[in-house]
């Protein structure tokens, strides 16, 4: 074999091996591309799911927020029930009280007691 033979096919190996290296670095190009969109899909995910998460915890604590309010409005209208059921309860044993200490002055002496009957008397003729 002649050397010019030999460094013609030098040549052409090593412009087949320079082929080689492109379609490799073309592969190596389409991978990395395929890769990097791959990620930035699973970025994305990571992103949307992570604001998802967010929300529903965010609209979680408001609604356990109203629902909260609401039961601390049912427990003081009920409070404020049993105060006002407790104050008419009192006013009216007060009121009775009074009325009572009222007859027993009103009615200490005899003359009291018949002017009382009198006017009794009175008001039922005319109703």
């Amino acid at each position: 074999m002649s050397v010019s033979k030999k460094i013609a096919e030098s040549l052409e190996l090593a412009e087949r091996t320079k082929e080689e290296m492109k379609t490799l670095q073309a592969e190596n190009e389409n991978i990395l591309k395929q890769a990097r969109a791959e990620r930035d899909g699973m970025l994305k995910d990571a992103r949307n799911m992570k604001e998802k998460m967010v929300a529903d915890a965010k609209n979680e604590a408001q609604a356990q927020g109203l629902k909260m309010i609401e039961q601390a409005k049912a427990a003081i209208e009920s409070e404020k029930n049993a105060a006002m059921a407790e104050l008419k309860s009192h006013v009216a044993s007060l009121s009775l009280e009074i009325a009572e200490k009222l007859l027993k002055d009103e009615l200490a002496n005899k003359e009291s007691q018949v002017k009382l009957v009198e006017k009794m008397l009175g008001d039922a003729k005319l109703n």
